[in-house]
């Protein structure tokens, strides 16, 4: 059974016994961005155990993995439970995400090569294409943060750590964006144009810009959705808005 097979069939992927704790953590990671575990289930070291196939270490680790990134609360002598977020959290993490991503784009602006420059432009015009066509907004979604990570890497390697870190954080949140792009006719796509008409004029405060309005955009969405529900959304189809 393969990550997506037991994801459908509600199980945890299977590992073998040497898996070391930050693949576990990556593993149930993607559950709790998935939404197959929702705010406030438990995850008890046993049942990852004989799930995973590792020792209560592993189990123990992995769990603080994902203590440290905000994903879930580790209560004494009682276990984990999946983090429930709140707007004020998902809206402060964006900000920060904004600033980060801003700060990617303009040393992409300023320090990639052209050939680089140039296939970072046939990126973002198959996520436009994509975008048009419809295609799920999990998929646009994925290929953004391609583009976003490419740009990371021409930042130090402070800067790279940080990005990092915050992406761990809040992708949890992309599926709350995902209904957004959902809900809305233009999405964020205006600001991706704004990217791809800088890069090759090497224009970075205007990649910038676009780039911190991309996230803005979610930021303000998914703040508005989680307003309005009042609790954890449930899963919905996830199917982007056409490019208008």
């Amino acid at each position: 059974m393969n990550e997506s097979e037991a994801r459908r069939e509600g199980g945890l992927p299977r590992a073998g016994g040497g898996r070391a704790a930050d693949a576990v953590a990556d593993a149930l990671r993607q559950r709790i961005q998935a939404n197959d575990l929702a705010p406030g289930a438990w995850l008890r070291e046993a049942r990852l155990c004989a799930e995973f196939g590792v020792g209560r270490s592993i189990a123990r680790r992995a769990l603080r993995i994902l203590g440290e990134d905000g994903l879930v609360e580790i209560e004494e002598n009682r276990g984990a439970r999946v983090s429930a977020t709140t707007a004020e959290e998902v809206f402060d993490l964006y900000e920060v995400r904004a600033a980060l991503y801003g700060l990617a784009a303009r040393f992409a602006c300023l320090r990639m090569s052209d050939r680089a420059i140039g296939q970072m432009i046939d990126d973002i015009d198959r996520l436009l294409d994509a975008a048009a066509a419809g295609a799920p907004a999990e998929q646009v979604i994925e290929a953004s943060e391609a583009i976003f990570g490419a740009m990371a890497d021409h930042a130090s390697a402070d800067a790279q750590r940080m990005i990092a870190s915050i992406r761990r954080k809040t992708r949890f949140h992309f599926s709350y964006a995902a209904l957004a792009l959902a809900a809305h006719g233009g999405g964020p796509y205006d600001h991706w144009r704004q990217i791809r008409a800088a890069l090759p004029r090497r224009d970075a405060a205007a990649a910038s810009e676009g780039a911190r309005n991309i996230l803005y955009f979610m930021q303000g969405e998914v703040a508005r959705i989680m307003l309005a529900h009042r609790r954890q959304p449930q899963p919905m189809q996830r199917t982007a808005a056409p490019v208008r």
